[in-house]
């Protein structure tokens, strides 16, 4: 098959597989059902999630209705009017060497976090990337507390006090810890710690009851994430390929396995009991966030979807039980930080699969594993791709020497074959019959020159998803005026480049018996690949680049091997 022909149904195939993501991600969730939160449970734990405040603009409860009594069935903690945000109480300030966190004396909320490695964009002096943030329509928030029926156990909404308001981990230091503490009117105590780790984007939460009332005291404790969905970024798959990363709800169970959870999904999925080892998150592009609970706690999952279009992830523990005078604990880790695929498999079990390669994962894992082995000897993204495309070349080499082998047994035949097409005109069925007898006795497979572009096929589109979901890629730069391989090249470098070794593969691929229409096709070519290629991510034109660089040398190679230029000559 002439190589310009394949590379043409590369992009076709591309466009279909682009276009197929796209209707997935736009029209295939369900419809959202007009309901204020999901989840089917037993009454007991009717009871614990009814328990749990609201903060819902058209649901906060009257002051009367506040002591003791549950809000009503189902509504869960949102965050704060606007106008409320706008008066919101002073934030308690945490930085380590890579978070800047935010943290409210209302519950003890995460209301902010700022990963400082990672840049919004690559100019000098960007700010860093927010991933919670309580402010506005980009509302994201990971909240925790504790209920029960008797309505004396802290919620996310009550009022905790801590000893400092800014706390900075020092130098030579391997942890901080910040402690919020609750006092009841009946005498519980409940001291929230959070514990954050040098080096680490997870958050050791752990809560410390002390039932000081003369009763026994019972409650659960839960963990949950809530935000409004982000916008969508503008564009279409080539200009913004992040415009169909997935976005929305994951979770996890050692049974079950890693699950996602579509936005339009929150309010009809049902809850997901007795889940011991798993997790819950809210996932977007390149970063996450998620609670994990202590691996021995069957805790109970459940998805939310709010009247003012907030989403939540809630995870709900065992019940507690603490006598008079007696300290019960629980613990659980939050999550929040980019999807780094070396160590999210060690943060909990499943949680590397948030990176969503789709159906190409079977083969995006082992590439992306490739690329950073590459990476550690090279020291650059930009050459470790270029190192995948010299291993593959060479893996493949067999085929395509058969390739070659094949196209120069074809030219020997295109006499014969131009006089069975005169021989028996339009009768198509003896044609072919007699096409494939010469084939037959020849010992020519037509489709074997197809067969090394058709592997790389797979491998094109699952290198794709590795530039676009992969975060270890996110602003890396490789030479001069490439400084962002998941973005498209600021000068069409790359795009020029692949145009000329096209336009020269063209010229020196024999094309015998080829019609002049055809050849006229073939000649507008590269203009189109070009165009294309110029918003491609400039990691993949790279690919394609040096893919087409290597071939055209071994073409040549197996030109002067095989014979072929003599029909260059012809057609020049």
């Amino acid at each position: 098959m002439n190589q310009n022909r394949v590379f043409l149904l590369v992009i076709w195939l591309a466009l279909a597989f682009a276009l197929w993501s796209t209707w997935q991600n736009d029209y295939h969730a369900p419809a959202a059902k007009p309901t204020t939160a999901a989840g089917t449970a037993t009454t007991a734990d009717a009871e614990v999630s009814a328990a749990i405040p609201t903060d819902n603009v058209d649901d906060v409860p009257s002051a009367e209705d506040l002591p003791g009594a549950p809000a009503a069935a189902g509504d869960v903690p949102a965050a704060p009017a606007a106008a409320e945000r706008s008066n919101r109480t002073a934030g308690i300030s945490v930085t380590t060497d890579l978070l800047h966190v935010e943290l409210s004396p209302n519950g003890g909320t995460v209301r902010r976090v700022e990963l400082l490695a990672y840049p919004q964009n690559t100019e000098a002096g960007s700010p860093p990337v927010e991933i919670l943030d309580d402010r506005g329509q980009h509302l994201f928030v990971a909240q925790s507390g504790l209920v029960n029926s008797a309505g004396n156990a802290p919620s996310h909404q009550a009022s905790f006090t801590t000893e400092a308001s800014d706390y900075v981990m020092a130098d030579g230091s391997d942890t901080l810890e910040v402690p919020f503490t609750f006092h009841g009117a009946d005498g519980l105590m409940v001291r929230k710690i959070y514990v954050f780790e040098r080096g680490s984007y997870q958050i050791r939460l752990r809560d410390e009851i002390t039932n000081g009332t003369p009763a026994n005291w019972q409650g659960n404790a839960y963990r949950q994430l809530q935000r409004i969905p982000p916008p969508k970024p503008a564009g279409g798959w080539m200009t913004s390929p992040a415009a169909f990363s997935y976005t929305g709800g994951a979770w996890y169970s050692p049974e079950d396995k890693f699950n996602k959870l579509n936005y339009d999904e929150f309010a009809s999925e049902s809850a997901k009991k007795d889940i011991k080892g798993g997790w819950v998150a809210l996932v977007q592009h390149y970063f996450l966030a998620a609670w994990i609970p202590a691996a021995e706690e069957a805790d109970e999952f459940k998805s939310l979807a709010l009247k003012n279009g907030h989403y939540v992830m809630r995870a709900t523990g065992p019940k507690l039980s603490a006598a008079p005078g007696e300290t019960v604990t629980t613990e659980a880790r939050l999550y929040v930080g980019p999807k780094l695929q070396d160590q999210l498999d060690q943060v909990a079990p499943g949680m590397e699969l948030t990176v969503d390669y789709g159906i190409f994962t079977v083969i995006s894992q082992p590439l992306f594993w490739l690329l950073s082995l590459l990476h550690d000897v090279l020291g650059n993204w930009g050459w470790a791709i270029i190192g995948v495309v010299v291993l593959l070349k060479l893996g493949f080499y067999w085929l395509s020497a058969k390739q070659f082998e094949s196209m120069a047994k074809m030219r020997r035949v295109q006499p014969r074959l131009q006089a069975l097409k005169e021989r028996y005109g339009d009768d198509r069925q003896k044609l072919n019959q007699a096409m494939m007898e010469l084939y037959k006795k020849e010992k020519i497979n037509p489709a074997s020159g197809c067969l090394p572009i058709l592997v790389q096929i797979p491998v094109f589109i699952a290198l794709y998803w590795v530039l676009v979901e992969s975060v270890e890629l996110r602003h890396a730069p490789w030479i001069g005026w490439i400084q962002d391989l998941t973005a498209k090249d600021p000068y069409f470098v790359l795009p020029a480049l692949y145009i000329a070794i096209m336009f020269v593969t063209q010229r020196i691929s024999p094309t015998p018996g080829m019609d002049p229409m055809q050849r006229r096709m073939m000649q507008a070519m590269p203009i189109m690949f070009g165009f294309l290629f110029a918003f491609f991510p400039s990691g993949l034109v790279l690919y394609w680049v040096t893919n087409g660089a290597l071939s055209l040398l071994q073409q040549y190679i197996n030109m002067k091997r095989h014979g072929g230029f003599d029909d260059v000559k012809h057609k020049a």
